[in-house]
């Protein structure tokens, strides 16, 4: 969690997010680069690093030094000025935090996921916001689509936080054989923030849970975890479970292993997380099976 990625497009998600990537890196020791993704259906392949311009070349691709190639310009240089100014925050909010910007022009998944690889990321931290139905076709769907692709985890934030400081986890899932293969994940998270208590969570459709209490005392010594707590809920979806937990225990980030292969449980269906990270109050934190 030391290389951190933020993506943002300025609105206030994206600031408390940059914020938490600040404090997070700060806390790890690590450093921020932020992200701004400009839309440009003719020039869905240029790369613009450190706002030095377009790579290989002083005009966009098939451009004809038009209106359009005169917009894109001005746009770059407000958002040279708009990301600075984030730089410049970033020097009085987080000093000693070592943070870069850079912007590429085409669709904002496919330039963030591009960025993850350019920039040797190992975290994402992204806003989101709550949103309807139309809202969430033009928002919810980058966020979502980052949580399926992205070969890193992704720290999903939709409120500010005065200061993010970790003491409770909650960490969902069935507790069955695969999910062994979500320890090494929830490992490095308790390594970051070594003082939290994990409560580990098992959402139920009814209320005999004795089997299930077994599960959670198994993995969490498998796991290995010193300071863990045990609950199980009962609730119509997995997600409406996750989130009710989260708030009665005033969790302070949510855990979540996910996988969108077939044939898993159900608690790893990236549905499941998608969803959490763009609904539940604290930040969410979502990341491959290994």
């Amino acid at each position: 969690m030391k290389n951190i990625l933020v993506p943002t497009d300025f609105s206030a998600e994206s600031h408390a997010a940059f914020e938490v990537a600040l404090q997070l890196a700060k806390h790890t020791g690590g450093q921020v680069t932020l992200l701004h993704v400009l839309e440009s259906p003719e020039a869905t392949t240029a790369n613009f690093s450190a706002f030095g311009g377009p790579v290989n070349g002083s005009e966009l691709p098939n451009s004809d030094g038009g209106i359009d190639e005169l917009f894109t310009v001005k746009l770059m240089e407000v958002t040279k000025r708009r990301m600075h100014t984030l730089r410049d925050e970033a020097a009085a909010l987080a000093d000693g935090v070592a943070v870069q910007d850079t912007v590429e022009v085409g669709r904002i998944g496919d330039g963030i996921l591009a960025a993850i690889e350019r920039h040797g990321i190992d975290l994402v931290v992204i806003g989101a916001q709550g949103h309807g139905a139309m809202e969430h076709f033009f928002v919810g769907s980058n966020t979502e689509r980052l949580i399926r692709l992205a070969n890193v985890p992704v720290l999903t934030v939709k409120h500010q936080q005065a200061a993010f400081e970790v003491r409770t986890i909650v960490f969902p899932s069935d507790f069955t054989q695969e999910a062994s293969r979500a320890i090494a994940g929830l490992q490095q998270v308790v390594a970051a923030f070594p003082n939290a208590t994990v409560h580990l969570l098992h959402v139920v459709s009814d209320s005999d849970s004795h089997t299930t209490q077994e599960h959670l005392q198994s993995f969490a010594h498998q796991a290995q975890l010193a300071n863990f707590q045990t609950g199980v809920v009962t609730a119509d979806s997995t997600s409406a479970g996750i989130e009710q937990f989260a708030k009665q225990v005033n969790a302070d980030l949510v855990v979540i292993p996910t996988h969108a292969r077939s044939g898993l449980s159900r608690f790893f269906q990236t549905s499941i997380a998608e969803t959490v990270a763009t609904h539940a109050f604290p930040p969410v934190l979502t990341y491959h099976l290994q």
